[in-house]
């Protein structure tokens, strides 16, 4: 059953109340972010803080994402030895990845995960997403958008190519990718259009910088009850057909495939993994 990423929330790693409260939050993962969100002061009091916290916390269902400092700086090699063998890690973010060659240097034996928030990245997407450690990919697109010296416009234009290429590279390699964050975290009809652009264009789900930004992703990136009983008729009719060997059915006056019952039993597993989660 596929695991949902529909809303991930990014907690910084130095403080030690968010931590606690996040225990309780209805997210699907959660990144604890020892890089942009921790001052170069705090970073190392930040590293031992959440040692010691994922070794007492119990986070549930929620995947437990680790997001490192670059190798590049001062912290990043003591990030990895740190959480490279830590029981209450899932998985490690590494950021600004520009190519497979980061996940090669990456020295641990957990998941691996991409920030792509260069244009470097974005261009080589596809060989990123097809590295064999890699379970999935995060767009930063506050970086991004940074790098490509764009503005910014409420309907995303000009990041919509490296948002699209990297949907494409991802779905070619079967990973897992998460739109960028919304920075107006008080604006909810802002956060919600960008939710259903992202998942529109193929996103698994946002990342997110506050709490309450958390029922609008849930939301966005979950099946709806309509969706699920469409799927369910759409499942059944189609085998109806089948069964009296015609390769085509006719749902609503839409005519129904086999890649549209693969579709629909894709959304129901989600669906189910969602209900699971919940329990």
């Amino acid at each position: 059953m596929a695991r949902p990423y529909r809303s991930v929330l990014y907690i910084p790693a130095s403080k030690e109340r968010a931590l606690e409260k996040a225990r309780d939050l209805p997210v699907d993962a959660i990144i604890f972010d020892l890089e942009d969100a921790v001052a170069p002061e705090e970073k190392a009091r930040a590293r031992g803080v959440l040692v010691d916290h994922l070794h007492a916390a119990d986070y549930g269902s929620r995947r437990r994402i680790v997001r490192v400092n670059g190798a590049d700086t001062d912290w990043g090699a003591a990030d990895l030895a740190a959480f490279a063998g830590h029981a209450g890690v899932d998985a490690i973010l590494l950021p600004k990845v520009d190519g497979p060659q980061v996940l090669d240097a990456a020295a641990t034996a957990k998941p691996l995960w991409a920030m792509l928030e260069t244009a470097r990245g974005c261009l080589n997407a596809a060989a990123i997403a097809a590295h064999p450690r890699l379970e999935g990919m995060v767009m930063g697109t506050n970086d991004l958008a940074h790098d490509l010296h764009v503005r910014h416009r409420a309907d995303r234009l000009p990041l919509l190519a490296a948002l699209g290429s990297s949907v494409l590279a991802a779905r070619v390699a079967g990973r897992v990718i998460l739109d960028g964050v919304y920075n107006a975290f008080r604006d909810e009809a802002g956060l919600l259009a960008e939710c259903e652009q992202g998942r529109d264009l193929g996103f698994d789900g946002k990342t997110l910088i506050h709490p309450a930004q958390i029922a609008v992703a849930n939301a966005v990136f979950a099946p709806d009850l309509e969706e699920v009983a469409l799927a369910r008729r759409m499942i059944a009719t189609y085998r109806e057909a089948r069964a009296k060997g015609e390769g085509v059915a006719v749902v609503d006056g839409r005519i129904v495939e086999n890649l549209h019952v693969a579709s629909a039993e894709s959304l129901i597993a989600k669906f189910e993994a969602i209900a699971a989660q919940a329990v």
